[in-house]
């Protein structure tokens, strides 16, 4: 469950770079947000406290994204 939390963290923490972009903020939707939560969930579940930190800095930031973009309000 650890390495399943961290995979989807990343997985969460690239598509945030790519959501950062200008015209790409949308794809929070698919690639920041359901990756993180799910991230969240496992590492929380897991007990590791890194996963649970990087998911949960990674929705943070994609929730502020698509708050400063509109997408959430």
């Amino acid at each position: 469950m650890r390495v399943l939390s961290l995979i989807f963290g990343v997985l969460a923490a690239l598509g945030l770079l790519l959501g950062l972009l200008p015209f790409f903020g949308w794809l929070n939707w698919l690639f920041v947000l359901p990756p993180a939560v799910l991230g969240l969930i496992f590492g929380a579940l897991s007990r590791d406290r890194g996963a649970v930190t990087l998911s949960a800095v990674v929705a943070a930031l994609g929730a502020l994204r698509l708050m400063l973009g509109g997408g959430v309000l």
